[in-house]
């Protein structure tokens, strides 16, 4: 059968109640939304596999991943109609990937009863009392509905074409006059929605991984230009010459810390040639990226870093570069090393200053 797989993956996970994001959250050391689409492609071969993700993470998602990523959108629905807008097969499965351990059976099942259905959808039976609007209703009538849910394309599309905002696709479908058919859920298929609702039994906890990066950079000097070092101000006659204030130790921090996550460098989060970064304070790019590590499941165990410098003399400023770099990365092992080029080359000869530095990080979320 001719069906894409939309994996839905966009949202700001408020409710579970953590700094990382549960869509990051890591099994097998993949993050879940990589484990969700991965397990279900295990299941059943669909011809495409689309995954809708945080504007700000496409990039992340792209570099883990060979699935069509889709910036998602603030809402469920609107990040659907950007996924399915991509989707040419005549039928579309989709699924939240906070339904990490939907069992195979369902799937197969979905597909299997498709029928003359415009959607099928999985439910599960209330086994509590029900009370709706305070009057208990008979709960052999109540349908908890569950994703995947499997939809003729062009019938949610056109369910989807209206301001009107559902929190399922066979609710919108059945707006629009389409028929839904049922079939039996599972208890496996719980949703993560809030801080220990990823104990499910296909989470599987990872293995205690460190990773390791290293950063470089080097800049020249300017004349009549603030230096800036660690984020700290630095007595000079010159400063850097560069794109951003141009300090080079932040910079080669935030190399090392994109090199340890595997989330390639900082040029392509902040390429010189974008008006946008036009002499900003490094000291926020690394708080981007720091933020960036957290929000996607990693915390910093140690950064280390070499400066490499004929002048100006930097140990006076050792102390409190180390302290800034660790209030900027949330970091309490931090060392800053600082040395001579021993008059050789372009540093040897009081050109520039170049820094090395070298980053350990890790799972800061466990299943």
């Amino acid at each position: 059968m001719d069906i894409t797989l939309v994996v839905l993956s966009a949202g700001n996970s408020t409710r579970f109640n953590s700094v990382t994001k549960k869509q990051w959250l890591r099994v097998d050391n993949k993050p879940l939304w990589k484990f969700v689409a991965d397990r279900l492609n295990s299941f059943y071969k669909f011809k495409e596999t689309i995954i809708t993700a945080n504007e700000n993470e496409v990039k992340l998602y792209n570099l883990l991943s060979d699935y069509k990523i889709i910036k998602g959108d603030k809402t469920r629905q609107l990040s659907l109609k950007n996924a399915i807008s991509n989707v040419n097969t005549k039928y579309v499965l989709v699924t939240d990937v906070a339904r990490a351990c939907v069992p195979k059976n369902i799937i197969l099942e979905l597909i299997k009863n498709l029928n003359q259905n415009d959607c099928i959808v999985p439910y599960l039976k209330p086994v509590d009392t029900v009370v709706y609007d305070n009057d208990t209703i008979d709960r052999n009538k109540v349908k908890l509905i569950q994703t995947p849910q499997l939809s003729l394309t062009q019938t949610l599309k056109k369910a989807l074409d209206t301001n009107i905002e559902y929190t399922d696709d066979s609710t919108a479908i059945k707006a629009i006059g389409g028929k839904i058919g049922y079939i039996l859920g599972s208890q496996d298929s719980k949703k993560i929605t809030f801080k220990g609702d990823e104990k499910l039994p296909c989470l599987k906890p990872n293995k205690p991984y460190i990773f390791s990066g290293n950063g470089y950079d080097i800049h020249q000097f300017e004349n009549n230009k603030k230096m800036l070092l660690c984020g700290i101000e630095i007595e000079s006659n010159f400063g850097f010459k560069a794109h951003s204030d141009g300090d080079v130790a932040i910079h080669s921090i935030i190399d090392a810390l994109l090199g340890a996550a595997g989330y390639g460098d900082i040029g392509e989060f902040f390429p010189d040639n974008d008006p946008a970064f036009k002499g900003i304070d490094s000291k926020e790019l690394l708080k981007y990226v720091v933020n960036l590590l957290e929000s996607t499941g990693f915390e910093i165990i140690n950064i280390d870093i070499t400066i490499i410098a004929q002048t100006p003399k930097l140990s006076p400023y050792k102390k409190e570069m180390k302290k800034m770099i660790m209030k900027l990365t949330h970091c309490e092992n931090v060392n800053i090393k600082a040395t001579t080029n021993e008059k050789l080359d372009s540093i040897g000869e009081k050109k520039g200053i170049a820094v090395i530095s070298n980053a350990n990080i890790t799972y800061k979320e466990e299943i």
